[in-house]
């Protein structure tokens, strides 16, 4: 069956936004239209990528309005500019994390749900093909009940994002910080794994990075319902690692995105099965992302992260910035699905 062409709009041409425009462009059925208020900048990102129609302004997209629009401008913004997009009737691909604060997510919901438009949350961990795996084989039951969650991660987020200093990542306000970055990726996993977070209690600091006063070291205890979780992160490691261990009743579970492999253990003192998938390379979750995306406007379906997911994680941020202050354990708001 032939697919749909979709026109799509990336708000906002930083990092994050580029990697969109490249991504959708490779689905093979998008025209990509970008929007990027920086006069060399926009020049630069329609050099790179032939056929991406660029834009000076939001208005300019709203007034030619397009099938989806991904919104990957600073956090503080994503709601209202989302909001706008649904009013115009397209669906929206919001960037991580939803947003720094709840305001304005119920009337985005309400005008999404109105308009019968999708909306999700780029959580592009959804995405991988090995944690999509690991999760049926938890969900199928074999394991038995989950009654743990451990993560470990941790890379040397200077050699990444060298720049990180100059962009949002520098305050909480604008989204930064190892929490609202980095962690919130696994913390979605994890309630993506084995359901959402009841309440938790944290510990953050500055440990290593200069030039920045936010957080490069988490580390947070949870509870997903009768279940225990432990999230530790770190933004300065040599190793780039990730690792989340789902403990079952009869089993456990391990996802290693750094060897593109998950695996089980059953019996006690046992080896390690693996199901192992070649290497992705460093744009496939995106384009898989994209494609999902686009999948869900096509049939009409729920996104791979929706709008009441992605809020529950912004509650658990929320939570985790509170605890770190307070001392205090925290209880998560409940959110609709």
């Amino acid at each position: 069956m032939e697919r749909s062409r979709f026109r799509v709009v990336v708000v906002g041409a930083g990092s994050i936004g580029e990697r969109h425009i490249r991504c959708f462009q490779r689905t093979d059925h998008s025209d990509v239209a970008f929007v990027e208020p920086r006069a060399e900048l926009r020049a630069e990102i329609a050099a790179r990528y032939p056929g991406a129609t660029p834009l000076e302004t939001v208005e300019q997209a709203l007034g030619d309005p397009s099938d989806v629009a991904v919104i990957a401008t600073p956090a503080p913004l994503h709601v209202a500019q989302a909001l706008s997009f649904v009013r115009r009737g397209a669906h929206v691909l919001v960037e991580k994390p939803l947003a720094v604060t709840p305001e304005g997510v119920d009337q985005l919901t309400a005008a999404a749900l109105k308009a019968n438009r999708v909306v999700g949350v780029a959580y592009v961990y959804r995405a991988h093909p090995v944690l999509a795996d690991m999760r049926a084989a938890i969900a199928s039951g074999r394991f038995g009940r989950p009654v743990e969650l451990v993560a470990v991660c941790g890379q040397h987020f200077p050699l990444y994002r060298p720049a990180f200093r100059e962009t949002y990542y520098a305050t909480h306000a604008s989204g930064g910080g190892a929490i609202q970055d980095a962690l919130t990726h696994i913390v979605n996993a994890g309630q993506w794994l084995v359901g959402p977070v009841q309440r938790l209690a944290a510990d953050a600091a500055r440990c290593v990075l200069d030039g920045v006063e936010v957080e490069d070291t988490v580390h947070v205890l949870a509870r997903h319902g009768a279940l225990l979780a432990n999230y530790s992160l770190n933004q300065h490691q040599a190793p780039n690692e990730t690792a989340i261990s789902v403990v079952c009743e009869r089993g456990t579970a391990r996802f290693e995105m750094h060897a593109c492999r998950w695996r089980e253990m059953t019996t006690p003192g046992g080896e390690w099965i693996d199901h192992s998938r070649p290497q992705l390379e460093r744009d496939e979750l995106f384009i898989r992302q994209a494609g999902s995306f686009l999948d869900a406007v096509e049939s009409g379906g729920p996104p791979a992260c929706t709008l009441a997911d992605g809020l529950h994680t912004l509650h658990v941020n929320r939570a985790i910035l509170a605890s770190v202050t307070s001392g205090q354990w925290e209880q998560i708001p409940d959110v609709e699905p």
